[in-house]
């Protein structure tokens, strides 16, 4: 079995993952959101279900918000209802994409009056931040156009800015703003933020508190992202990550699942560049699990960025450097290989159960009869919810 270090184990450690709230809601495709069983009823069932990740792997330890899904008439009832069961709120995520009125945009609609509703609800976030503690807000934006002509681009970049300007005002000392892009969905012919650039060239105009988010199921394919992870890092604006896996566009599957060596190697630079456990650049999961059970199908997502982390700090810099000094590509392609196919999962078993953890959490939870229980008490739950 391969050992781990103290010195890797020490940074594992320290690892944290936040959760989506909507992970565990109901979700679904284009065609159709499916119910299953013990889905939350409303968002402190969602909490309840997120501490269970966390109580398996010792990974998880704040969950994001999503307004909004998760609105309550108390935040600070949900913030201690949280922390009772040893987690915190994390991200809150802005929503302008699921009203009619953002059809044709909302933080850059040319109608002052819904550019107005969009900045509004955004000021909104940024007081439930205050009541749960929150640092971030997290904006994506389902905005752009189907067809050439359609918009005047241009404009929009500028509505865009300017709508930014506003809600960047309002954030606290301790708060930030971090830009999500994607390069296409649901627009089609151009998004408003389609890629790195885009969003570093807005949140650069608006000052130290504004950052990018990386969603690594949000590029075109082909997309070297451990590169724009490089980048970001190197410029001081990778503010968070999204991490889920894809195989054709938007998937939002189990991190890891469709390209675990382009994991390792995002990964590698995330630590290469300083951002491994650096409070400035938060580590969360985006996902929807329309087929699979939900608390298990996040307990395995955050144990894949578990075991790629420790892979990718097996890298022997040292001799990697070596080889790429003198120019022996095969040598420096051979280390980053010998690395990632090291089998770190003996290891950090083991490791679990010095902790008080579970050797294996995925056996654990299901032998916990969690699942059952819940698909047995909360009938007719409803929430998440994309499409809800």
């Amino acid at each position: 079995m391969t050992a781990l270090a103290p010195r890797i184990l020490s940074i594992l450690e320290a690892q944290a993952i936040e959760l989506p709230s909507w992970a565990f809601g109901n979700s679904g495709t284009r065609f159709r959101v499916f119910g299953t069983p013990g889905t939350p009823r409303d968002p402190f069932e969602k909490i309840v279900d997120a501490a269970q990740v966390h109580r398996y792997t010792g990974l998880a330890p704040s969950v994001a918000l999503h307004i909004p899904w998760d609105r309550v008439d108390d935040y600070a009832a949900l913030r201690r209802h949280a922390e009772d069961l040893g987690v915190r709120l994390g991200t809150v995520n802005s929503n302008t994409f699921q009203d009619e009125d953002y059809k044709f945009g909302a933080l850059t609609h040319h109608d002052q009056r819904i550019r107005q509703k969009a900045i509004d609800h955004h000021l909104e976030c940024i007081d439930i931040m205050h009541e749960t503690g929150s640092r971030d807000l997290k904006i994506w934006l389902a905005e752009g156009s189907n067809y050439p002509g359609q918009n005047d681009m241009r404009a929009r970049q500028d509505r865009l800015q300017d709508s930014l300007q506003q809600i960047y005002a309002r954030l606290g000392d301790e708060q930030r703003l971090v830009l999500e892009y994607k390069f296409f969905e649901p627009a089609f012919y151009h998004t408003d933020v389609p890629d790195w650039g885009t969003s570093y060239a807005q949140v650069a105009a608006l000052g130290e508190k504004a950052m990018v988010c990386l969603d690594t199921g949000h590029h075109a394919p082909g997309t070297n992202i451990e590169f724009i992870v490089m980048q970001l890092l190197r410029l001081g604006k990778l503010g968070s990550f999204d991490f889920n896996s894809r195989f054709y566009a938007d998937d939002d599957l189990i991190v890891g699942a469709a390209d675990p060596f382009q994991l390792f190697r995002i990964l590698f630079e995330v630590i290469r560049g300083g951002g491994l456990n650096n409070p400035d650049v938060a580590f969360m999961l985006d996902q929807c699990h329309n087929i699979e059970d939900k608390i298990p199908g996040q307990i395995r997502s955050v144990l894949n960025v578990q075991e790629m982390t420790a892979r990718a700090l097996l890298v022997d810099r040292e001799a990697l450097a070596a080889a790429q000094e003198a120019n022996d590509v095969l040598a420096a392609n051979a280390v980053f290989m010998d690395a990632f196919y090291t089998d770190v999962r003996p290891a950090l078993a083991q490791w679990r159960e010095s902790r008080g953890l579970p050797a294996d959490p995925m056996a654990a939870y299901a032998a916990s009869g969690y699942q059952a229980r819940i698909a047995a008490d909360r009938v007719g739950g409803t929430q998440a919810g994309w499409g809800a």
